[in-house]
Protein backbone atom coordinates (compact mmCIF):
# COMPACT_ATOMS: atom_id res chain seq x y z
CA UNK A 1 0.00 0.00 0.00
CA UNK A 2 1.69 3.68 -1.02
CA UNK A 3 0.88 5.99 1.37
CA UNK A 4 1.69 9.06 -0.55
CA UNK A 5 0.34 12.53 -1.58
CA UNK A 6 1.21 15.66 -3.48
CA UNK A 7 -0.57 19.10 -2.77
CA UNK A 8 -0.18 22.81 -4.19
CA UNK A 9 -1.91 25.60 -2.65
CA UNK A 10 -1.71 28.82 -4.47
CA UNK A 11 -3.45 32.29 -2.77
CA UNK A 12 -2.65 36.00 -3.48
CA UNK A 13 -0.49 35.52 -0.14
CA UNK A 14 1.52 32.10 -0.41
CA UNK A 15 2.25 29.48 -3.23
CA UNK A 16 2.94 26.30 -1.64
CA UNK A 17 3.71 22.66 -2.56
CA UNK A 18 4.07 19.46 -0.29
CA UNK A 19 4.79 16.03 -0.98
CA UNK A 20 4.99 13.57 2.03
CA UNK A 21 5.18 9.75 2.09
CA UNK A 22 4.13 8.62 5.58
CA UNK A 23 5.79 5.32 5.25
CA UNK A 24 9.18 7.16 4.61
CA UNK A 25 12.32 6.88 6.42
CA UNK A 26 12.62 10.65 7.60
CA UNK A 27 14.28 12.06 4.42
CA UNK A 28 13.58 16.03 4.02
CA UNK A 29 14.13 18.76 1.71
CA UNK A 30 12.14 21.68 2.95
CA UNK A 31 12.42 24.93 1.60
CA UNK A 32 10.69 28.29 3.55
CA UNK A 33 11.72 31.94 3.69
CA UNK A 34 11.31 31.67 7.29
CA UNK A 35 14.61 29.49 8.39
CA UNK A 36 12.99 28.73 11.72
CA UNK A 37 10.13 27.40 10.61
CA UNK A 38 12.23 25.19 7.72
CA UNK A 39 14.06 24.00 10.66
CA UNK A 40 10.91 22.57 12.46
CA UNK A 41 9.44 21.10 9.64
CA UNK A 42 12.37 19.00 8.99
CA UNK A 43 12.05 18.00 12.49
CA UNK A 44 8.34 16.53 11.92
CA UNK A 45 10.08 14.47 9.07
CA UNK A 46 12.91 13.11 10.95
CA UNK A 47 11.39 12.47 13.92
CA UNK A 48 7.70 11.35 12.24
CA UNK A 49 9.81 9.14 9.63
CA UNK A 50 7.90 11.23 7.35
CA UNK A 51 9.52 11.49 4.05
CA UNK A 52 8.89 15.61 2.97
CA UNK A 53 9.27 17.60 0.62
CA UNK A 54 8.14 21.59 0.73
CA UNK A 55 8.27 24.46 -1.54
CA UNK A 56 7.02 27.61 0.12
CA UNK A 57 6.81 31.03 -0.84
CA UNK A 58 4.75 34.28 0.85
CA UNK A 59 4.67 37.25 1.96
CA UNK A 60 7.14 37.85 4.39
CA UNK A 61 7.49 41.33 4.04
CA UNK A 62 4.61 41.66 5.75
CA UNK A 63 4.94 38.70 8.46
CA UNK A 64 5.24 35.13 8.76
CA UNK A 65 1.39 34.13 9.60
CA UNK A 66 0.21 33.40 6.04
CA UNK A 67 3.24 31.20 5.38
CA UNK A 68 3.13 29.45 8.69
CA UNK A 69 -0.35 28.81 8.46
CA UNK A 70 -0.87 28.17 5.01
CA UNK A 71 2.18 25.65 4.98
CA UNK A 72 0.37 23.45 7.97
CA UNK A 73 -2.99 23.31 6.26
CA UNK A 74 -1.47 21.84 3.62
CA UNK A 75 1.06 19.73 4.86
CA UNK A 76 -2.29 18.59 7.16
CA UNK A 77 -3.62 18.10 4.10
CA UNK A 78 -1.50 15.85 2.51
CA UNK A 79 -1.77 13.88 5.95
CA UNK A 80 -5.39 13.33 5.57
CA UNK A 81 -4.88 12.56 1.65
CA UNK A 82 -1.98 9.58 2.28
CA UNK A 83 -4.11 8.18 5.06
CA UNK A 84 -7.00 7.41 2.40
CA UNK A 85 -9.64 5.99 4.75
CA UNK A 86 -7.45 5.43 7.71
CA UNK A 87 -8.70 1.61 7.43
CA UNK A 88 -5.87 -0.27 9.93
CA UNK A 89 -4.42 2.85 11.41
CA UNK A 90 -3.70 2.95 15.31
CA UNK A 91 -5.45 6.53 14.69
CA UNK A 92 -4.88 7.42 18.50
CA UNK A 93 -0.91 8.55 19.40
CA UNK A 94 1.12 10.26 21.91
CA UNK A 95 4.53 11.66 23.09
CA UNK A 96 5.71 13.30 25.86
CA UNK A 97 9.69 14.14 25.29
CA UNK A 98 12.23 16.38 27.20
CA UNK A 99 14.67 18.88 25.34
CA UNK A 100 17.04 19.75 27.91
CA UNK A 101 15.13 22.01 30.57
CA UNK A 102 11.62 21.69 28.15
CA UNK A 103 9.32 18.86 28.21
CA UNK A 104 5.96 18.71 25.94
CA UNK A 105 3.43 15.85 25.72
CA UNK A 106 1.37 15.77 22.42
CA UNK A 107 -1.38 13.89 21.79
CA UNK A 108 -3.15 13.34 18.51
CA UNK A 109 -6.41 11.13 17.38
CA UNK A 110 -6.82 10.83 13.62
CA UNK A 111 -10.86 11.41 13.70
CA UNK A 112 -11.85 13.18 10.81
CA UNK A 113 -12.93 15.82 13.52
CA UNK A 114 -11.08 19.21 13.80
CA UNK A 115 -10.14 20.40 17.46
CA UNK A 116 -6.81 22.33 18.75
CA UNK A 117 -5.54 22.99 22.22
CA UNK A 118 -2.47 24.30 23.54
CA UNK A 119 -0.89 24.86 26.62
CA UNK A 120 2.21 25.50 25.87
CA UNK A 121 1.78 29.25 26.70
CA UNK A 122 4.36 30.94 24.55
CA UNK A 123 5.44 34.81 25.49
CA UNK A 124 5.08 37.05 22.31
CA UNK A 125 8.75 37.04 21.52
CA UNK A 126 10.85 35.98 18.31
CA UNK A 127 13.46 32.93 17.68
CA UNK A 128 15.49 34.34 14.92
CA UNK A 129 13.13 35.98 12.62
CA UNK A 130 10.13 33.71 13.45
CA UNK A 131 7.48 35.45 15.99
CA UNK A 132 6.86 32.46 18.68
CA UNK A 133 3.10 33.38 18.46
CA UNK A 134 3.24 31.37 14.91
CA UNK A 135 4.23 27.96 16.65
CA UNK A 136 0.35 27.61 17.60
CA UNK A 137 -1.11 29.28 14.04
CA UNK A 138 1.16 25.95 12.65
CA UNK A 139 -0.25 23.82 14.65
CA UNK A 140 -3.82 25.31 14.63
CA UNK A 141 -3.64 25.12 10.73
CA UNK A 142 -2.49 21.57 10.98
CA UNK A 143 -4.65 20.54 13.01
CA UNK A 144 -7.34 21.55 10.82
CA UNK A 145 -5.70 20.17 7.18
CA UNK A 146 -5.78 16.70 8.75
CA UNK A 147 -8.83 17.12 10.71
CA UNK A 148 -7.78 15.54 13.66
CA UNK A 149 -7.73 16.36 17.17
CA UNK A 150 -4.42 18.11 18.66
CA UNK A 151 -3.84 18.81 22.52
CA UNK A 152 -0.28 19.99 23.29
CA UNK A 153 0.66 20.40 26.77
CA UNK A 154 4.31 22.09 28.12
CA UNK A 155 5.55 20.43 31.75
CA UNK A 156 8.49 22.35 32.09
CA UNK A 157 10.60 25.13 30.21
CA UNK A 158 12.16 28.22 29.52
CA UNK A 159 13.99 28.44 26.32
CA UNK A 160 11.60 29.39 23.41
CA UNK A 161 13.42 27.72 21.11
CA UNK A 162 13.61 24.24 23.24
CA UNK A 163 10.01 24.55 24.06
CA UNK A 164 8.66 24.94 19.78
CA UNK A 165 11.25 22.73 19.03
CA UNK A 166 10.34 19.68 21.12
CA UNK A 167 6.40 20.58 20.37
CA UNK A 168 7.40 20.02 16.92
CA UNK A 169 9.32 16.39 17.91
CA UNK A 170 6.63 15.67 19.96
CA UNK A 171 3.66 16.30 17.34
CA UNK A 172 5.95 14.04 14.71
CA UNK A 173 6.40 11.06 17.40
CA UNK A 174 2.58 11.36 18.08
CA UNK A 175 1.71 11.07 14.33
CA UNK A 176 4.08 8.53 13.69
CA UNK A 177 2.20 6.50 15.82
CA UNK A 178 -1.35 7.04 15.10
CA UNK A 179 -0.77 7.02 11.79
CA UNK A 180 0.97 3.74 11.83
CA UNK A 181 -0.79 0.93 10.39
CA UNK A 182 -1.56 -1.79 13.23
CA UNK A 183 -0.89 -5.10 12.48
CA UNK A 184 -3.29 -6.90 14.38
CA UNK A 185 -5.99 -4.92 12.43
CA UNK A 186 -4.58 -4.30 9.04
CA UNK A 187 -8.22 -4.19 7.55
CA UNK A 188 -9.99 -2.81 10.09
CA UNK A 189 -11.43 1.01 10.56
CA UNK A 190 -10.84 2.25 14.13
CA UNK A 191 -14.25 3.61 14.94
CA UNK A 192 -17.49 2.24 15.89
CA UNK A 193 -19.49 5.01 13.75
CA UNK A 194 -18.03 3.32 10.41
CA UNK A 195 -16.01 6.79 8.86
CA UNK A 196 -13.19 8.08 9.93
CA UNK A 197 -13.52 11.00 7.23
CA UNK A 198 -16.89 12.25 7.33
Amino acid sequence: MTRRAILERITKETRIEVEIDLDGTGQYDVQTPLPFLSHMVEQLARHGMIDLKVRAQGDVEIDGHHTTEDLAITIGRCVADALGDKRGIRRYGSATLPMDEACVTCAIDLSGRTFFQSRIDLPKAKVGSFDTELADVFFEGFARGAQCNLHLYKHAGDNLHHIIEISFKALARALRDASEIDPRAASVLPSTKGTLTE
